[in-house]
């Protein structure tokens, strides 16, 4: 099978460099359109598939940002892996600004999106017990460090709804939780991609210490673009290096990802809503 990797770009990543044969293409979606088109080339030689989250010029808010046309656009153009690079506030005091973590786990906290493709006439129930691939993961903390970048593995990500920021006081609750890191976007990302059955790394860059590090004051638009616009030619150098270290012709997911739901529907075929069947045909296409 070919392998192609799919980038989502986050807040300052809004483009990737030395794409060869690069093109901007619409891709049209049962679920809506994509944030954006998608940049599609090569690089090393591997197909990629490029898509900056909030649209060029951040015109979606966290909320708003279309998840479902982002993951159904990347599987229909071919995608069989996905690096999703954002912005994230620490939780941590050795999680410093500039510093990248290879996110592992979530907490959800996010109330006004919908969190699954499937549904009534089709419903299934997909595992998160582990919702990042260690394979890609891997891979791409190589790509960090080989970038010379400060990168920390094994953290868990907060999902909060946004856009505005943390009080204090959940700030200070989340570190009590165990929570490494926090953010607006990534969980409704992995969940998707997982009942996509892509493999899915969360490669997030660390901008500001949200609000419960007093010493550092409350966190603010201004000091986020400025650490992101240092950092961004970083992200996109370690999104370059990534390629060179696929296998173009992909062997099937150790950890099982691309089989995600091969036991996860529940409804009885005869009773499976055809409209919802039919949105599906990417998404779910070698289940159903």
């Amino acid at each position: 099978m070919q392998c192609m990797l799919g980038v989502i770009g986050g807040s300052g990543v809004y483009q990737i460099d030395g794409l060869e044969g690069a093109s901007w293409v619409k891709v049209k979606t049962p679920w809506g359109k994509p944030s954006d088109e998608v940049l599609v080339g090569r690089l090393n030689g591997l197909p990629v598939a490029f898509l900056p989250r909030h649209g060029r010029g951040h015109v979606h808010s966290p909320t708003s940002v279309p998840y479902h046309a982002n993951i159904d656009a990347l599987k229909r153009l071919g995608c069989t892996d996905i690096l999703a690079v954002s912005a994230v506030g620490s939780l941590r005091e050795d999680y410093e600004p500039g510093h990248f973590v290879l996110v592992d786990q979530f907490i959800d906290r996010t109330t006004q999106r919908a969190p699954s493709f499937f549904g009534p006439g089709c419903v299934a129930h997909v595992s998160l017990a582990d919702p990042t691939c260690p394979r890609l993961g891997a891979l791409a903390a190589q790509a960090a460090r080989a970038e010379g970048l400060t990168v920390h593995t094994g953290a868990t990500y907060l999902s909060m709804e946004g856009p505005q920021f943390s009080t204090r006081a959940e700030s200070r609750m989340y570190r009590t939780w165990g929570a490494d890191v926090i953010g607006m976007t990534g969980f409704s990302e992995a969940r998707l991609a997982r009942e996509a059955e892509l493999c899915y790394a969360s490669l997030a860059m660390v901008t500001d210490y949200d609000c419960w590090h007093d010493s550092h004051g409350a966190v603010d638009v201004a000091q986020v673009i400025a650490v992101v616009q240092a950092n961004a030619a970083a992200a996109r150098g370690l999104v370059a290096r990534l390629p060179a270290l696929m296998d173009p012709d992909r062997q099937p997911c150790p950890h099982g990802c691309d089989r995600a739901l091969t036991r996860a529907i529940m409804t009885a075929p005869d009773k499976r809503d055809p409209d919802l069947i039919a949105k599906l045909d990417a998404v779910a296409g070698r289940v159903l």
